[in-house]
């Protein structure tokens, strides 16, 4: 066998690996830039990765790569705004401020997100189409809103959103 094991991990999924390897390329410039916050940021993004890789390889079926990894990366930026909250109530800024710091390099990996109207417009036409109108209705709208727009959106904002949508 030729390569790592990881190398061949991500590899069976014949799709291009755009964001994985946007920040193996990010990594590479951080290392020699000699910038040391940002290496570890980006370290701590692909050692998620590569537990997420781990994870799936009992998966019966391989998602998406760039969905994946965008997936990983959105729990990351939820931890640490969490993070910067609890630290923030605990009064350690010094803490905080480094989570933030986590924060702004992560969120630069990801897709560009869609804003509140976009993910409105996006619900609407989803809910015209299942002919959707009622809370019950929510898990199939949800669904169907992951499939097509789950890397530009925020899950938990959306969910907000489709709530309000079919109340």
């Amino acid at each position: 066998m030729t390569g790592s094991w990881s190398n061949t991990l991500h590899h069976q999924n014949s799709e291009p690996n755009m964001i994985r390897d946007t920040i193996k390329a990010a990594q590479i410039t951080a290392m020699k830039a000699g910038e040391k916050d940002r290496l570890a940021a980006i370290r701590l993004i692909l050692a998620k990765v590569k537990d997420r890789d781990i994870e799936l390889r009992t998966a019966s079926a391989l998602p998406d790569d760039d969905a994946m990894v965008v997936e990983v990366m959105q729990k990351m930026i939820k931890q640490r705004r969490e993070s910067i909250a609890l630290y923030e109530q605990g009064g350690r800024a010094e803490l905080a401020a480094v989570e933030a710091a986590e924060l702004v390099i992560i969120e630069e990996f990801l897709p560009a997100q869609m804003n509140e109207a976009e993910t409105t417009a996006a619900i609407e036409d989803i809910k015209a189409e299942l002919g959707a109108g009622s809370l019950k209705d929510m898990g199939r709208v949800m669904a169907t809103l992951k499939e097509r727009h789950g890397p530009q959106l925020d899950m938990s904002k959306a969910s907000g959103l489709v709530k309000a949508a079919l109340s």
